[in-house]
């Protein structure tokens, strides 16, 4: 049972009736026509325990578009229900409308539909619906709480995915598809073709040369079928926000974006979410499968606030990857962090694999830097370039022991990483 805002307004002013009608009949008469009216209203009012609740709708949904959930509500009682309806999930949810108006014939069914705009990832739950029934007289309701579960799994946003077809066509170019062949790269032998100038000459084919009378190279392209092993950071480091957005949702984009690159590119790619343990692990998947089985498992990743375990990630990959494979770490550029947890298993990471690092680079450190307009601006400015200073030193640790590193602000990672994976296959290097 649940009192209305009338009943109340009612019962305020029963208790002043006192004040002007001081007959008691008067009051007793009032006070038990005002109960005779609730128990009327409790009677007459619909049967909300009578009401059965069924979902339907999207499961899944990319951060930053919208879901619709459908709610079927059944009448299985006697009597027409008229209610106001709230079907109740998490603020994050964006649920939208608040409430509903419903109204029930006995054994019919209605549909509500409620909109989603999730503002986080991860799995959002219904947390329930509740129902009030209000009686002719507006005096008194039936209200119901019941649960009518339902999880709509928020997918990474991607906005990266504008990049692709761009680093597809340089794709098609290094691999030969395209018209434009890139000439004595790579290191798998494609054909033969008349020697220009600016060919590298230790590309010519002296064999075919002497048959062919003219001067003819070799062309190659890149390998295909190498693997490439993404590691995303989800220790405190990947908590912080640059801008408006988690490190960890930065480099999640990029892993897409590479992740979507590596496999047109005939490539096999594994993923690797970890700090003290596995988080999320994607291995095997095919080329048709690979994107969704990475944004499921980045879904419900979020930092967790301890430090990275820089041994057991490196033990990790070492017992799973036995041949030599690219490995990306997603991670954040922390002088603290990477000098001593990093920087000492580096040689037999490196002796076996070969490694980039990318981190997002926080855009608003290069603003402070130039900053001069007080004495405080000063401060942030001098702070801001021993930050940069840091990282250029840690940069060129880490490229003494032959780790590439792709440092860029958010908006500029994932395609600058796509870039760097492209430059070793066209070096050779993978």
């Amino acid at each position: 049972m649940a009192l209305t805002g009338r009943l109340g307004l009612l019962a305020g002013l029963g208790a002043l009736l006192p004040l002007v009608l001081p007959s008691w009949w008067t009051l007793l008469a009032f006070w038990g026509a005002l109960l005779a009216g609730v128990a009327a209203d409790l009677a007459l009012a619909g049967n909300v325990r009578a009401l059965a609740y069924h979902r339907s709708g999207d499961t899944n949904v990319r951060l930053g578009e919208r879901a619709a959930v459908t709610l079927t509500v059944e009448n299985r009682g006697r009597r027409r229900v008229k209610a106001v309806l709230r079907d109740v999930w998490p603020p994050s949810a964006g649920a939208s409308p608040r409430t509903t108006r419903i109204d029930v014939p006995a054994g019919e069914a209605r549909r509500v539909e409620t909109a989603l705009a999730p503002t986080r990832r991860g799995d959002r739950e219904a947390v329930g619906v509740v129902v009030r029934s209000v009686g002719p007289l507006g005096l008194a309701a039936r209200q119901l709480s019941r649960p009518a579960p339902w999880r709509v799994r928020v997918l990474p946003a991607f906005p990266s995915r504008r990049h692709l077809s761009g680093k597809l066509a340089k794709l098609r170019e290094l691999t030969g598809a395209h018209v434009a062949l890139i000439r004595g790269q790579g290191t798998e032998f494609d054909s033969l073709r008349e020697y220009v100038d600016g060919d590298d000459v230790r590309s010519i084919d002296w064999r075919a040369t002497a048959r062919r009378r003219d001067v003819v190279v070799r062309t190659w392209r890149p390998e295909r079928d190498r693997r490439i092993y993404l590691v995303l950071d989800t220790g405190r480091t990947s908590a912080g926000r640059v801008g408006d957005i988690p490190r960890l949702d930065c480099s999640m984009d990029a892993a897409l974006l590479l992740g979507a690159l590596a496999s047109r590119a005939g490539d096999r790619v594994d993923l690797l979410a970890y700090d003290r343990r596995v988080r999320a692990r994607v291995e095997g998947a095919s080329r048709t499968d690979l994107l969704p089985s990475m944004v499921q498992a980045m879904a419900p990743l979020e930092p967790e606030l301890i430090e990275s375990d820089a041994a057991g990630m490196v033990s990790a990959l070492l017992s799973r990857v036995r041949q030599r494979c690219l490995v990306v770490l997603l991670t954040e550029l922390n002088p603290a962090a990477i000098e001593e947890g990093l920087l000492p298993l580096l040689p037999q990471l490196t002796a076996r694999h070969l490694v980039m690092v990318a981190a997002v680079a926080d855009p608003r450190v290069g603003e402070m830097a130039g900053a001069r307009g007080d004495l405080a601006a000063v401060y942030d400015a001098a702070a801001a370039e021993r930050a940069r200073a840091d990282r250029r030193r840690l940069t060129a640790e880490l490229r003494s022991f032959g780790v590439e590193v792709v440092d860029a602000p958010p908006d500029e990672i994932a395609p600058a990483l796509a870039d760097a994976y492209l430059a070793l296959k066209a070096a050779g290097r993978l």
